[in-house]
């Protein structure tokens, strides 16, 4: 099922105003209880988590930045 473009620039926004902030939470949370490693480990685990969360919403993201492909065109 293809989301429009309107549809895919609102799950974008609530994707990124709700769920990037409770991954972080989520991530920080799960770094804390499993001790604290080395400032070199920690730093790479929270770069792969930093690509990771965006990986399933690639197809979201894809075209948001670009004017709306939906919408007719006007000729003069």
């Amino acid at each position: 099922m293809a989301l429009s473009y309107k549809a895919r620039r609102r799950w974008a926004l609530v994707i990124l105003l709700v769920g990037l902030p409770l991954y972080i939470v989520v991530a920080v949370t799960v770094m804390n209880l499993l001790g604290r490693p080395s400032i070199l480990v920690e730093l790479l685990v929270y770069v792969a988590l930093g690509v990771l969360w965006a990986l399933p919403f690639k197809f979201v993201f894809k075209g948001i930045g670009r004017d709306n492909p939906d919408r007719p065109t006007r000729s003069r």
